[in-house]
């Protein structure tokens, strides 16, 4: 073809159909397919958005007749490979940072390493196969957008299938994590139940010790008592025959000591007669029926403390000559034996009659 019919044909086809506006336009698809592709590869962590400038620089006109049909497709490819590069470098500095991030949250999350590490690898994986995908795609043109709808759809599926996995398997150590609590729950408390039981065996053991040794106390207790109910038994039966040969001596005693009184009361009695009979003169008027009772009362030394009428004879004569007698005596007879006294003579009655003196 020549140069002037390959300027007729530049001349007679649209703006947007050029070569150049084509690979524009995949190149912006291309930019907006892996900028979509990034968002959903960071499920678990969202960065800050980026901004990316990308500047259109057009190719500088040239003459017509020196743009041929081979070169144009040439440049574009060229022009594809540069941008597919840009972006390849532009993605695998994403996936770095992605990378240091996802290490900082597996760093909180040991149990999680591995799990995501191995998702981060199959999604990269996934990633540089729907690139070629995407590459291989680009070149058949109109095939590329069916496909990449295709392989984004595809990856969509796949992460969702990944976070749901990864929710599993944190529902799955969440379970694990339950049950091991409940497991060291179930041995706190069966280890808590032995140590009380424990403790009421031993002080079951410490009460019945306590017991027994209180029971010994007790039958150890009984037989001192018994043994000192016996001693006291038989002090108290050495002490009754004691006491009473003691009694008995005393009682001989007080028999004995009761009649030497007697005999001395009965005799210091006759003395005290004999003295009243002397300094008795009964009045004229006196007979034998008439009887006075006086009593004396009378000081250890034999003095005269108080006399009292007790019963008259009915003669005033007769009562006051008995009164004169009594009270005319300086000195009773007694005896010098103070209980003896104290029996008989500190205070008596006497009768007056004519005839006696009782």
């Amino acid at each position: 073809m020549s140069g002037r019919e390959r300027e007729q044909n530049n001349a007679g086809t649209p703006a947007w159909k050029s070569p150049v506006a084509v690979s524009v336009g995949l190149h912006l698809l291309i930019l907006v397919i892996a900028i979509s592709g990034w968002s959903w590869s960071s499920s678990n962590y969202e960065p800050p958005p980026r901004s990316i400038s990308a500047r259109l620089i057009s190719p500088e006109p040239r003459p017509a007749a020196a743009v041929t049909e081979v070169d144009q497709p040439d440049e574009a490819e060229r022009r594809l490979v540069e941008d597919r590069k840009l972006l390849e470098q532009q993605r695998q500095a994403e996936q770095e940072r992605e990378a240091e991030q996802q290490r900082k949250v597996e760093e909180q999350k040991k149990k999680q390493e591995a799990d995501a590490r191995v998702q981060q690898q199959a999604e990269q994986k996934r990633e540089e196969q729907a690139q070629e995908k995407a590459r291989v795609q680009a070149e058949k043109q109109k095939q590329a957008q069916v496909a990449e709808a295709a392989k984004l759809k595809a990856d969509a599926e796949a992460k969702e299938q990944a976070r749901q996995k990864a929710e599993q398997q944190a529902e799955r150590q969440e379970a694990e994590q339950k049950a091991e609590e409940q497991k060291q729950l179930e041995e706190q408390r069966k280890k808590a139940e032995a140590e009380r039981q424990k403790r009421e065996q031993q002080a079951q053991e410490k009460a019945e010790q306590e017991r027994l040794e209180a029971e010994r106390k007790r039958q150890e207790a009984e037989r001192r008592l018994r043994e000192q109910n016996l001693k006291a038994l038989a002090q108290q039966a050495t002490d009754a025959e004691a006491d009473q040969a003691r009694q008995s001596q005393q009682a001989a005693a007080a028999r004995a000591r009761e009649a030497q009184m007697l005999t001395d009361a009965e005799k210091y009695q006759a003395l005290i007669r004999e003295s009243l009979s002397r300094a008795w003169y009964p009045p004229s008027s006196a007979t034998e029926q008439m009887t006075a009772r006086l009593q004396i009362s009378l000081l250890p030394t034999g003095e005269l403390v108080n006399v009292t009428l007790v019963r008259g004879s009915g003669n005033t004569a007769f009562d006051n000559s008995t009164l004169s007698a009594v009270r005319s005596l300086n000195r009773y007879p007694v005896p010098n034996d103070r209980d003896t006294f104290d029996s008989y003579f500190r205070q008596f009655t006497i009768e007056f009659n004519p005839s006696r003196l009782r």
